[in-house]
């Protein structure tokens, strides 16, 4: 692994770690309303891209809203 990449996130944690939310979110809103709107090879386009988890994240908790909708309904 790259010693340099390392010493930056040891010397950079909050910034890293802003880096890493930042991006999930937006992955998380893109896997979400691809979803939603049946763009089924966006969302397998992004959930193949997926390094963080997210796409497995955004399935949950499409389902898990979806579910809770339908109990409140």
């Amino acid at each position: 692994m790259n010693t340099q990449l390392i010493d930056w996130v040891n010397n950079h944690p909050i910034l890293f770690a802003t880096i890493i939310i930042w991006s999930a979110i937006w992955k998380m809103i893109a896997l979400w309303k691809s979803a939603k709107n049946d763009h089924m090879t966006v969302f397998i386009i992004l959930a193949v891209l997926n390094t963080l988890g997210v796409a497995e994240i955004a399935y949950l908790i499409y389902f898990y809203f979806k579910a809770n909708k339908n109990n409140i309904s």
